[in-house]
C-alpha cells in the first residue's frame, strides 16, 4: 500500500505561492494553455502529459476542469514528486525521468498524447537538447495533438522594454520576501529539506544536483517558435504573453 505525504496539500499551496511571487500571473498561462487542449479534443477529457511536471502543477488543473481526463505526470525532482503524488494519489500516472537522457520516452506508459504541457521547467536544458527535446515530444503526440512550452520568452523586437519589465518584476519581488508576503526559492526548499517527511527526498535531490541547476537558457520567444518548426511541428507560434514570459504551441 502505498504511504502518501501528509499536508501534500500544504505543500502544493506553498509551492504555488512560491511561484507566484515569480510570476504574478501564473494561472493565467495556464488557463490559455487548457483553452488549447479543449480545442484539439472539442472538450472531450485528453490523455496529457504533464511535462517537467514537478508538484502536478498543471495536472491538477487538468483534472478540475477536465474531470476524467488521463494524465501523466514526468519528473526528476524526489521532493516535487513526492508532492505530487500525495496531492493526485491515483489520479496520474507519476513517472521519474531525466529530459536530459533521450531515452525518456521509454519510461511513459503509453503515447499518443492529446497534449503535452510544460511550465517554467525546460529553461534549465542547454540549446542543442531543447531543440532535440521538441522532436522527442512530438513523437509522443498523436497527429493533431499540440505540445505547449509556457517559459521566460522576451520578444526579441522589445529589448529596452524586457529589462525595464525585469526589473520592476524583481523589485516588486523582492519586496514580498522583505515583508513576508512571499517565501522565497532558496527558502522554500531549505523548509522542504528540514521537514521530517521530505528530507531523506533532500538528500537525494542534493545527489541528482549537487551543484544546482546548471545555467538558464532563455532565448526570445521566436527561436522556441523556429525549434518547434525545425522538429517537424506543422504549426508553431506563441499561444499566450504575460510581460517577459511567454507561451508557445506546436501542432502535430
Amino acid at each position: 500500500m502505498t504511504t502518501y505525504l501528509k499536508n501534500a496539500a500544504i505543500w502544493q499551496e506553498s509551492w504555488d505561492a512560491q511561484q507566484e511571487a515569480f510570476m504574478p500571473d501564473r494561472e493565467h498561462r495556464f488557463a490559455a494553455m487548457l483553452t488549447a487542449v479543449a480545442a484539439v479534443t472539442d472538450g472531450r477529457a485528453p490523455r496529457l502529459l504533464d511535462l517537467a511536471g514537478g508538484t502536478g502543477t498543471i495536472s491538477l488543473r487538468t483534472l478540475a476542469r477536465f474531470p476524467g481526463a488521463e494524465v501523466t505526470v514526468l519528473d526528476q525532482d524526489p521532493v516535487l514528486l513526492t508532492i505530487a503524488e500525495g496531492s493526485l494519489h491515483d489520479r496520474a500516472v507519476i513517472v521519474g525521468a531525466d529530459l536530459g537522457d533521450p531515452g525518456w520516452r521509454a519510461k511513459l506508459p503509453h503515447e499518443g498524447f492529446d497534449a503535452v504541457l510544460t511550465a517554467t521547467a525546460l529553461h534549465w536544458l542547454p540549446a542543442e537538447r531543447t531543440a532535440a527535446l521538441y522532436a522527442e515530444v512530438r513523437e509522443v503526440l498523436r497527429p493533431g495533438g499540440v505540445f505547449v512550452n509556457a517559459d521566460h520568452m522576451a520578444d526579441e523586437g522589445l529589448s529596452e522594454l524586457s529589462g525595464l519589465l525585469q526589473d520592476r518584476a524583481r523589485v516588486e519581488r523582492e519586496a514580498r520576501y522583505a515583508s513576508g508576503a512571499a517565501t522565497s526559492w532558496a527558502d522554500w526548499w531549505a523548509r522542504a529539506a528540514a521537514d521530517e517527511q521530505l528530507a531523506a527526498k533532500a538528500v537525494e535531490r542534493q545527489q541528482i544536483y549537487p551543484t544546482g541547476h546548471s545555467e538558464d537558457f532563455n532565448p526570445p520567444v521566436g527561436w522556441h517558435v523556429e525549434a518547434l518548426r525545425a522538429a517537424g511541428f506543422r504549426e508553431s507560434g506563441v499561444l499566450w504573453r504575460g510581460g517577459t514570459d511567454a507561451a508557445v504551441i506546436g501542432l502535430r
